[in-house]
C-alpha cells in the first residue's frame, strides 16, 4: 500500500462512525429484486416488471401522505412566505440536488408559460403586493408599452412569482453534469451555498435528502433556523433508525423548529440507489406541493371565459392559457394525483408496455456493449432526461458527459442535445434562468476548510464555474462534436404536445431522427402521451412515416387539469429510471441488486463500497477500506481526466479473493 492510500484510509477511518450507514433501510437489499440481474439476463421484460413492482412502495407511500392531510398544511405556510414576498428553497445534493433544479425548473416555466400568453394591456386582479418595477420589466422584455399606470398587475406577479424559487444544489449547476468531490460531506458549505443568495425570515426551506443523512443537506436546514426562515426537513430513513446511527440526522429530527417530512418507502430497487424510489416519492411529494400553491394563487386573480390552450414553440409546461377558468379549490389536488398516479403505475406494468421497453433497453444495450454511443433528443422533458443520464455515471461507472473541447476524456456513453442553435440558450432553456454555479474566491472559501483541504478545494471550485458547465455543449451547436454513425442510436423522448416538432419535415426530432438514419444509426421514439390518445389514436401519421422504423414507446399518463403537469414529471422519471437501470443490469455493472461499479466519490459512497468489499471478502471493514484506497489511488489519475477507469469494488474483490496486483486485477476484468 502507497503512503499516501494509507494516510487516506487512516483519515476515513478516524471519522467513519459518522459515515457507516449500512443500518438505514435506504441502504438494504429489495427483496423483490434480489435476483434483478439474473432475471434480467434471461427476460428484459420481467426485469423492467419487477422494478415498476419495487415503484409500488412510492404510490403507497403517497396515499399515505394524502390519508395524513398534511399536503394542505404545508401548501398554506408556503402561501403565506410568498404573499408576504419570501421564496421558496429547494435544497439537495446529488439526486436530491438534482431535484431541487428541476422542481425550480417547473416552477419557472409555469410562470414563463403563463406570462407569454398574456395580452398587452390585460386586466387582472390581484390580491398580492407585486413591485411596480417588475412589472414594467417584465411587459418591456415582451417588448410591450409599458408605463406605471398601465402595466398589468397579473403579469407584474407572474415575474415576480417566477423568480420566487430557488435551487440550492451542492456544486451548484454544474453538479448536474458531474457530482462535485468533497461538497456533500461539509454541512459549512450547505450553509454559504444557501445563505450567498441571502436567505431571510421570510422564506421558506425544503432541505431534500434521501437518507436523511447529507451534511451538506443538514447545513442548509440549520441556515434556515438560523436565519429564522420556516425549514422542513424531507428524507426517506425512519427517525428511530438515523437517531440511533447518525448523530447529526438525530439533532435534525429532535430539532422543533425543524417540521420532518419522513417519506420512508423502504430499500431501494438496486441496493442504496437513492435515485430511484426515494427521490420519486419525494418527487410526489413536491410537485403536489407546489401545485396546489399554484392554484391558489392564480384563483387570486379571478377567472376569465375558457378558449382553446395554447402552447409556446420552445416547449414547456402545458400552462393553461391566461384566459382558460381556473379552479380555485386547491383542497381536491392530492387525491386526483394519486388517483393519476395509481393509474399511471399499472398502466407501466402492462405485458405490451413493458415488452416495448423491453426493445428500448436491448437497443441500448447493443449500443453501448459494442463500444458505440447514443445521443438523446429532448425539449419539454430536458432536464428530466439530463437528470437520469448523468446519474448514471455515479452509480454505474460511466464516462460523464464529456466536454467538447477535451480530446483526452472518454467519450461519453450517452448524451443529451436540445433544439436550441447556441448553448448558452440551450442551458438557459433547461434551467428557465441563467446557470447559477459556485465561484467563491480564496476569501470566501478558506473559513469553511481547514489549511491542509484549502488547495485542493480551491482547484476543484475552479473547475465548476459557469465557463466549465458552457464546455458540455448541449445546444445544437454541439452535433459537430458528435457525429453519429454505424452502429450508434438516437432516442427521442417527446410529449404528444410536441407532435408537430416530430411529425413536420423540418421539425426538431423529425431533423434528428431523419439525420441519424441517414448515418446508419439505429433510432427510438419514447412518448408521453394522454390516455386514449396513445398509439395509432394519438398519431396515426406515424404509420405512414418513415418513423415506423424507431423502436417506439407510447407511454399513457391520465388526463389531468393540474397547471404543472406532475403525474407526467414522475412517469418519465419512473420509466427513464427502470430503462436506465435495467440496461446497466444487462451490462454486468449489478450483481443481484446490489450495484458493484459504485463510484466512491464521497465519504458516503466511500463507506458503501468499504461495505461491498467487505461482504463480497470477508474482510474486515478496516481492512476492505484499506484496500479501497489502494485501488482509488491506482485509478485516480484516469477519474479525474474523465477517461475509462475499472470498477473499484470489482478489483479490490478480485485482488482480495484471487492475491492479484492491481494491474493483473484490471486485466482479469477487461476478459
Amino acid at each position: 500500500m502507497g503512503t499516501s492510500s494509507q494516510k487516506r484510509s487512516a483519515d476515513f477511518l478516524k471519522i467513519s462512525g459518522q459515515f457507516k450507514l449500512g443500518a438505514l433501510i435506504t441502504e438494504s437489499s429489495h427483496p423483490v429484486t434480489a435476483n434483478l440481474s439474473d432475471v434480467a439476463k434471461q427476460d428484459i421484460a420481467a426485469a423492467l416488471k419487477l422494478l415498476f413492482d419495487v415503484d409500488d412502495d412510492v404510490v403507497k407511500k403517497y396515499r399515505e401522505f394524502v390519508a395524513s392531510g398534511r399536503a394542505g398544511e404545508i401548501k398554506e405556510t408556503v402561501l403565506r412566505s410568498l404573499k408576504n414576498g419570501g421564496r421558496i428553497f429547494f435544497t439537495g445534493c446529488g439526486s436530491t440536488g438534482r431535484l431541487s433544479i428541476l422542481l425550480d425548473s417547473v416552477w419557472r416555466d409555469f410562470w414563463q408559460q403563463w406570462s407569454a400568453g398574456l395580452r398587452p394591456g390585460a386586466s387582472w386582479s390581484s390580491r398580492f403586493s407585486v413591485p411596480t418595477e417588475d412589472k414594467l420589466k417584465l411587459e418591456l422584455q415582451r417588448g410591450c408599452k409599458a408605463d406605471r399606470k398601465t402595466a398589468p398587475r397579473s403579469s407584474g406577479a407572474c415575474a415576480d412569482f417566477e423568480t420566487r424559487t430557488f435551487s440550492v444544489m451542492a456544486g451548484g449547476d454544474f453538479a448536474l453534469i458531474k457530482s462535485v468531490e468533497g461538497f456533500e460531506d461539509f454541512t459549512a458549505f450547505g450553509k454559504k451555498q444557501i445563505n450567498d443568495p441571502g436567505l431571510s425570515a421570510k422564506d421558506v426551506v425544503f432541505a431534500i435528502t434521501e437518507g436523511g443523512e447529507t451534511p451538506f443537506v443538514i447545513g442548509t436546514a440549520w441556515a434556515g433556523v438560523e436565519a429564522g426562515a420556516k425549514v422542513y426537513f424531507v428524507y426517506n430513513n425512519p427517525d428511530e433508525i438515523l437517531c440511533r446511527h447518525v448523530e447529526r440526522s438525530c439533532e435534525v429530527i429532535q430539532d422543533a423548529r425543524i417540521e420532518k417530512i419522513n417519506l420512508t418507502t423502504g430499500p431501494m430497487a438496486i441496493t442504496g440507489s437513492t435515485r430511484m424510489q426515494a427521490t420519486s416519492i419525494q418527487l410526489c411529494v413536491m410537485l403536489t406541493i407546489l401545485e396546489m400553491v399554484v392554484r391558489d394563487l392564480m384563483a387570486g386573480w379571478g377567472e376569465r371565459p375558457r378558449e382553446p390552450m395554447k402552447i409556446a414553440k420552445t416547449g414547456g409546461s402545458p400552462a393553461v392559457s391566461p384566459h382558460q377558468t381556473v379552479t380555485p379549490d386547491s383542497a381536491t389536488v392530492p387525491a386526483q394525483f394519486l388517483a393519476a398516479l395509481e393509474e399511471m403505475h399499472a398502466s407501466l406494468k402492462s405485458p405490451e408496455l413493458l415488452a416495448q421497453l423491453a426493445q428500448l433497453v436491448a437497443l441500448e444495450e447493443s449500443v453501448y456493449r459494442a463500444g458505440h454511443k447514443n445521443n438523446y433528443f429532448a425539449d419539454r422533458f430536458a432536464i428530466d432526461v439530463l437528470t437520469d443520464t448523468t446519474e448514471r455515471s455515479p452509480t454505474y461507472c460511466t464516462p460523464p458527459f464529456r466536454k467538447f473541447d477535451d480530446p483526452t476524456a472518454t467519450e461519453s456513453w450517452a448524451f443529451l442535445f436540445l433544439p436550441q442553435t447556441e448553448t448558452p440558450e440551450a442551458w438557459r432553456h433547461i434551467l428557465k434562468r441563467d446557470p447559477r454555479c459556485v465561484e467563491w474566491d480564496e476569501t470566501g472559501l478558506r473559513p469553511l476548510v481547514g489549511e491542509e483541504s484549502f488547495a485542493r478545494t480551491l482547484e476543484t471550485i475552479r473547475k465548476i464555474g459557469a465557463p466549465e458547465l458552457m464546455r458540455f455543449k448541449i445546444g445544437l451547436d454541439g452535433l459537430k462534436y458528435r457525429p453519429l454513425g454505424t452502429g450508434d442510436s438516437v432516442v427521442a423522448i417527446v410529449s404528444d404536445l410536441e407532435k408537430e416538432s416530430l411529425l413536420s419535415p423540418d421539425g426538431f426530432y423529425r431533423v434528428q431522427l431523419e439525420a441519424a438514419w441517414e448515418a446508419g444509426a439505429k433510432a427510438g421514439l419514447i412518448c408521453f402521451c394522454s390516455s386514449g390518445r396513445e398509439s395509432a389514436h394519438y398519431c396515426p401519421e406515424v404509420g405512414q412515416s418513415r418513423l415506423t422504423s424507431a423502436a417506439t414507446v407510447f407511454i399513457p399518463v391520465p388526463q389531468t387539469d393540474f397547471l404543472l403537469d406532475g403525474v407526467t414529471r414522475v412517469a418519465v422519471k419512473l420509466v427513464m429510471n427502470a430503462l436506465s437501470t435495467c440496461m446497466m443490469v444487462r451490462l454486468g455493472r449489478v450483481m443481484g441488486n446490489t450495484m458493484v461499479w459504485v463510484v466512491p466519490s464521497n465519504l458516503k459512497l466511500i463507506d458503501r463500497a468499504t461495505r461491498y468489499i467487505a461482504q463480497l471478502t470477508g474482510l474486515t471493514y478496516e481492512a476492505a477500506n484499506a484496500l479501497l484506497f489502494e485501488v482509488i489511488e491506482y485509478v485516480e489519475p484516469r477519474m479525474k481526466s474523465d477517461q475509462a477507469y475499472p470498477p473499484v469494488v470489482g478489483m479490490a474483490v478480485l485482488r482480495a479473493r484471487h492475491k492479484l496486483t492491481n494491474e493483473e486485477a484490471e486485466k482479469q476484468l477487461a476478459k
